[in-house]
């Protein structure tokens, strides 16, 4: 499963407002019930899960990224939003470094090799310096979309 795949021009936020990371999870989160993507009576116990999982350890992996994500049986296919920040998020990442590129992603329930392929597969297209780069530099959720779908192809 690839970002391409799991990404719309709508599931992108160009300008997150998040000072930290809960309100990042909160912002993106609302994305997916705006969407679609979630029901809207499922937003809490998304949340919930969610945070939960990131209080255990912050996914603020480094280089400016956070890819916050769970798994719950409240969806039946891999979801997940994109948000950027120009200002960035304090996400107690690992590097102590703000995070501009927020990933969240959610996995249904007992998926868990998706679960882990997915999560490797965002990890590794962000890492490379020039594909954030890109993202950050992108003038809107189109060209960010564009920008993730050809590096899907190579």
């Amino acid at each position: 499963m690839d970002l391409g795949d799991i990404l719309s021009r709508e599931q992108i936020i160009t300008d997150l407002r998040a000072a930290n990371r809960w309100e990042a999870i909160d912002e993106l989160i609302d994305n997916l019930v705006a969407t679609s993507k979630i029901g809207a009576q499922h937003r809490e116990a998304i949340v919930a899960v969610v945070k939960k999982r990131e209080t255990s350890m912050s996914t603020g992996i480094g280089f400016g990224i956070g890819i916050p994500h769970a798994s719950t049986d409240l969806i039946t296919e891999v979801v997940g939003s994109l948000g950027r920040s120009r200002t960035g998020v304090n996400f107690d990442a690992l590097d102590n470094q703000p995070v501009n590129l927020v990933m969240l992603f959610l996995v249904p329930q007992g998926q868990f090799q998706k679960h882990l392929h997915t999560l490797a597969n965002i990890a590794k297209l962000l890492h490379k310096a020039e594909f954030r780069q890109a993202l950050e530099q992108a003038p809107d959720a189109e060209a960010m979309l564009k920008i993730i779908r050809s590096q899907g192809q190579k």
